[in-house]
């Protein structure tokens, strides 16, 4: 979402950090190119005048002048304004009220509206443990209600009955009435959309609030509409008074605009941001985080409870005990990539690591994308049971065989079989025994130092979803003291990151099914 952002503002700031001593007329110059590319990304123009005069207030000061390393100074300045501009801490779904509580998602047609409902019902349901029930309020759209129900059954959430002919009021005094009768913590109205703002659409949603009283009211806005979106959450803010606004489509290639400015111009936090179009691809938003991203600065948190999330702790733990005895076949292989892919592929997993973002060029010039782990899967996938657990078995007429039944090449499976023996090799080190053996170091990593159970470890991934703001924030900090993007690696190994994405050393991640880094590409120092 943020990528022509954060490819500007990276060259824009990365001109100052090389800089000895900044004067007035570098930093006003800078604040010029930021300023245009905040335009550009669809940035509203209030929110882009508010954000250059705070920075260029600050930036100008005494402090900048006398400090060690001025051009980082500018940097740390408009990160802490783009944190302030997103909204200082992360504000999630409030549920502190009395059973049901009641909310109401509102929004233009064709936002999203249904399909976050079903969304959210299955994150309060599997994440907070809440009984919920999801109600459709839209007797307009064809087959809305229809919708609905058929998420709830794809999720396991309740809905309510379809009763022919009640109007949406209607409809919300029975669907609280029956969340009252049936137990659930929550009830969560979908109400119906236009393709534009209009007089009877907002008498309508003021009606409904008026009915059923809900304590939380949320604005689903696309994330691509740039600009208009603004005018559409002013709009809803002013006349039905939302409390909070959950953004779609963050994984399109839009500018951007739209999440900085929405907050800034409503006051209202960003709860939620939609990343995909699966029933899982909704996450809680942190705006250091995404401060981070833009800045080309990793997120290296949402990295590991993304971990947490996929990485299954039995299967890591199992084939921890196979790694420490040496042993990693084609199998094992191909649940490291599949672990990887949940994790969001490459771009996903690269986007979340520091500096890695002004690599995503040279990784396309130099062919190298998400296709080649789908082409290594369909390898293995083409191999019999045998062939897969003992791979020297695969000589030329197996090769040609597998080759055939996979479509690829000779070439394609004698690289697989050489990046497989690397990372067999390295595993083989890593199970040594003794005080000094790598593995042992691993488990005890940077875990061990804040206390949550060997953070690379055996299955050891820390519980984030039980984690304060502020224990997640000392683990940022934690993890960049470790050296992440710094020449330290990610956690890696069983049990954390797949594959042992572990090592930058060399600038790049020796990730699954690329040997030992990403060839041909230059290295960085430390």
């Amino acid at each position: 979402m943020f990528e022509s952002l954060q490819e500007r503002l990276g060259s824009i700031l990365n001109g100052l950090t090389g800089r000895g001593a900044l004067s007035d007329a570098d930093v006003a110059a800078a604040l010029r190119e930021v300023r245009r590319a905040l335009i550009e990304a669809d940035v509203s123009l209030d929110v882009v005048r508010s954000f250059t005069d705070k920075v260029r207030a600050k930036a100008v000061g005494a402090d900048i002048v006398k400090s060690i390393k001025p051009g980082q100074m500018v940097v740390k300045i408009v990160h802490d304004e783009l944190v302030d501009m997103l909204g200082a801490e992360g504000v999630t779904i409030d549920l502190n009220a009395p059973a049901p509580v009641v909310i109401m998602m509102v929004g233009l047609q064709g936002s999203g509206k249904t399909t976050t409902t079903g969304k959210i019902g299955k994150r309060l349901t599997e994440r907070s443990r809440k009984k919920v029930l999801l109600a459709s309020l839209d007797t307009r759209r064809p087959a809305a209600q229809e919708q609905l129900r058929q998420l709830g059954v794809q999720t396991g959430v309740d809905t309510l009955p379809v009763i022919a002919g009640q109007t949406p009021v209607e409809i919300a005094a029975r669907a609280v009435q029956a969340a009252k009768l049936g137990g659930h913590d929550v009830v969560i109205l979908d109400t119906a959309g236009r393709t534009h703002i209009d007089e009877p659409l907002m008498l309508e949603m003021a009606d409904i609030k008026k009915k059923a009283n809900p304590h939380e009211i949320l604005l689903v806005a696309d994330a691509l509409t740039g600009q208009d979106a603004v005018n559409l959450a002013r709009s809803f803010d002013e006349r039905v008074g939302i409390t909070g606004l959950v953004l779609t489509r963050m994984d399109g290639d839009g500018r951007g605009g739209a999440a900085l400015s929405m907050r800034a111009v409503t006051g209202k936090p960003i709860k939620l941001i939609a990343t995909g179009e699966k029933m899982d691809a909704l996450e809680e938003f942190y705006p250091r985080r995404i401060a981070d991203r833009i800045l080309g600065m990793g997120d290296i948190v949402s990295l590991v409870e993304k971990a947490a999330e996929n990485i299954d702790a039995e299967k890591a733990a199992a084939m921890a005990k196979k790694m420490q005895s040496g042993k990693f076949d084609l199998n094992d292989l191909a649940d490291q990539i599949g672990q990887m892919q949940k994790m969001g592929g490459m771009g996903g997993i690269m986007g979340m690591m520091p500096g890695m973002g002004k690599m995503k060029d040279q990784m396309a010039a130099a062919g190298l994308d998400d296709s080649i782990f789908k082409r290594q899967l369909a390898i293995i996938s083409s191999m019999t049971k045998a062939e897969r657990s003992n791979p020297d078995m695969l000589k030329h007429s197996r090769k040609q065989r597998i080759a055939k039944g996979s479509g690829t090449n000779a070439a394609d499976i004698n690289k697989l079989l050489k990046m497989h023996r690397q990372m067999a090799d390295m595993m083989k080190a890593m199970g040594g025994k003794g005080k000094g053996g790598m593995m042992k170091q691993m488990m005890g990593g940077l875990g061990a130092k804040m206390g949550l159970g060997g953070l690379g470890g055996m299955g050891g991934m820390p519980d984030l979803s039980k984690m304060d703001p502020k224990q997640l924030e000392a683990l940022q900090k934690q993890a960049e003291a470790a050296g992440f993007g710094k020449g330290g690696g990610l956690p890696g190994g069983p049990g954390g990151l797949p594959g042992g994405l572990g090592g930058l050393g060399g600038g790049m991640p020796r990730l699954p099914g690329l040997g030992g880094g990403l060839p041909g590409l230059p290295k960085k120092k430390g």
